[in-house]
């Protein structure tokens, strides 16, 4: 309650009281497991665009947009219009399966969006409200498809709270699921990142498949995040995203890609899996596709509808206010390419934040894809105890020790993650650099496609195409899948393993808090919640962007500045400065 009883200090008037009122009889009143609410002592009121008013006066640029629910922002007049429209109509709110005339725009208005190998074969199963229902479907989906029980998930994964959910999830209490290094460059678990670190972790995951002894039997589907974010903003490679792709196709795994929050824009493209062109076998969608609403769906290869009247089901499936929210938000967004403008504009504000902050001792790496952004913590050199774990060796960012081995410092946010620094070349990328996030051409992206449908329907008969007789394990040729390392490529018998700086959760919350003081909501994540996330609307202007990073910079700034004073055992003073007017949307 320190925070709290600071910002309630702050507040006069009687605006103030009700504010602290609310806050005291929600700490009283509500769940200990309550989140968001500890650090984010404020009380929304009013709220459009990017900008929140609390009870007590002040106004918030939120760059937490609902965890990444708000694509077009707080109350977008196309999402209030299309709302109002069914409620003036007299249409009933909540409909379960039923067919409607809202649903049936909205589905239409899905399937338009989708990645093209899906879109003209896909069945969707509408679910819970909730992107951790969705997730429970698609688990089960899968298992019923296959007649197999295993699951493969990734470490820092975050798929839900739910029991299944969680069990796929990187923070799992108890082994369900055969966990699988996911690619990262700052904390590679390797010790090399780039793409030599992809390399390796999928020539494990093509390994622990084909290894009669590895005690991994044949999976029932694999399920990864094309970005990170709970697990701190961590791109995947869009090469090793085909990889996987491959390595699943060619065994009949099906392909689970968690889009909950990655989906409609967010990352520079309409759906994440779009940068690498693969065409997952089930999309798992909630958040932004409710409009700000709660719906969540599973979207699917036909040939996997094979489960029974009944085998998946909820009473909020059939919120027809989220479908009318969520078909005005897909359409806004694709008519008015916002996705494309994500990550034009995702890659100027990582690139200004290096620049800013780059220099920082306490800055470990930024990192992100569109508007889906994160800067990693770290103990300053000397300082600190290391957060459980967080001191794993890895090729850091490292300032010009790592860019001089030929690799950026992190992703540039146009698609080029872990991409071959040009100024490492005699004259921009030289022939056989390696080019780890190049796009396919339409006939590559063929070549991805997880196949034909099965002969008939039965339990357990689900094959793709290219997959071995039978999908049985060791049928696969395993070097016919891997990466081509073609001559000229980066030689990475030079790259010294690095050792990144401890993680630290501490500074991190410190910046939060800097940020709130500053009129900015940020929010925490990544494995040891060291990393300071932004998640703004697609809709965020240029002027808004600049007085995000300005506040952000600043926070930081002063973050570092008291480290250095007062050192890890410090306490910073509270100051009492109003929070600056963000201005209107």
């Amino acid at each position: 309650m320190a925070v709290t009883e600071s910002l309630a200090e702050e507040a006069h008037g009687p605006a103030g009281a009700v504010h602290e009122g609310i806050l005291r009889r929600q700490s009283a009143r509500e769940s200990s497991a309550r989140t968001y609410a500890r650090a984010l002592p404020i009380v929304p009121v009013r709220a459009r665009g990017l900008t929140i008013e609390g009870a007590d006066g002040r106004r918030y640029l939120d760059c937490l947009s609902g965890a990444g629910t708000l694509a077009l922002g707080h109350n977008h007049p196309v999402v209030l219009a299309a709302v109002r429209q069914v409620l003036d109509s007299g249409a009933p709110l909540s409909v379960l399966d039923l067919a409607t005339p809202v649903k049936d725009a909205f589905i239409t208005e899905l399937f338009r969006t989708l990645p093209p190998g899906l879109a003209g074969r896909a069945r969707v199963q509408f679910c819970g409200p909730a992107g951790t229902d969705a997730v429970e479907a698609a688990l089960k989906l899968v298992r019923t498809a296959t007649g197999r029980s295993g699951v493969l998930a990734f470490t820092g994964a975050y798929h839900g709270m739910t029991a299944g959910a969680l069990a796929v999830s990187g923070g799992a209490p108890e082994v369900q699921a055969a966990r699988l290094p996911y690619p990262q460059d700052y904390r590679c678990p390797f010790g090399v990142g780039g793409p030599h670190g992809a390399e390796l972790a999928a020539r494990w995951t093509e390994s622990l498949l084909d290894d009669p002894k590895s005690g991994v039997p044949l999976p029932a589907g694999m399920i990864l995040e094309p970005v990170q974010g709970e697990g701190g903003v961590l791109p995947a490679p869009d090469d090793w995203l085909r990889r996987m792709r491959r390595l699943t196709a060619d065994r009949a795994i099906p392909l689970i890609a968690d889009e909950v929050q990655t989906g409609v824009g967010r990352t520079g493209a309409f759906w994440a899996v779009d940068h690498s062109g693969i065409t997952p076998d089930v999309m798992v969608l909630s958040k932004a596709i409710g409009g700000s609403l709660p719906l969540a769906v599973i979207v699917y290869r036909d040939d996997l509808d094979v489960w029974q009247p009944g085998a998946h089901a909820g009473t909020f499936r059939g919120n027809q206010l989220a479908m009318a929210a969520g078909t005005a938000t897909l359409a806004y967004v694709r008519e008015n390419g916002l996705a494309e403008r994500a990550g034009r504009l995702g890659t100027r504000m990582m690139e200004q934040l290096r620049a800013d902050l780059g220099g920082l001792a306490c800055v470990g790496e930024v990192r992100g894809r569109g508007l889906m952004i994160g800067l990693e913590l770290v103990e300053p050199e000397g300082t600190g105890e290391p957060a459980s774990g967080a001191g794993s060796a890895a090729v850091g960012r490292g300032g010009a020790e790592f860019l001089d081995h030929g690799f950026a410092a992190g992703p540039s946010g146009g698609g080029s993650h872990g991409a071959y620094d040009p100024r490492a070349t005699a004259s921009g990328r030289e022939p056989g650099a390696y080019d780890f996030g190049a796009a396919p051409s339409e006939g590559e992206r063929a070549a991805y496609d997880s196949g034909a449908v099965p002969s008939g329907g039965e339990r357990g008969a689900y094959r793709f195409g290219a997959g071995p007789s039978g999908g049985e394990r060791g049928a696969h040729d395993p070097g016919a899948a891997s990466f081509e390392m073609r001559s000229g490529a980066y030689d990475f018998d030079t790259v010294p393993a690095r050792t990144p700086r401890p993680a630290a959760p501490r500074l991190a919350a410190a910046v939060q808090r800097e940020c709130l003081r500053r009129g900015l909501i940020v929010e925490l994540g990544g494995r040891h919640s060291a990393v300071v996330r932004l998640l703004p609307p697609l809709t965020i202007s240029d002027e808004q962007t600049a007085a995000v990073l300005d506040r952000l910079a600043d926070a930081v700034a002063a973050v570092a500045r008291d480290e250095e004073r007062h050192g890890p055992q410090g306490a910073r003073g509270h100051d009492s400065d109003p929070c600056p007017d963000p201005g209107t949307d």
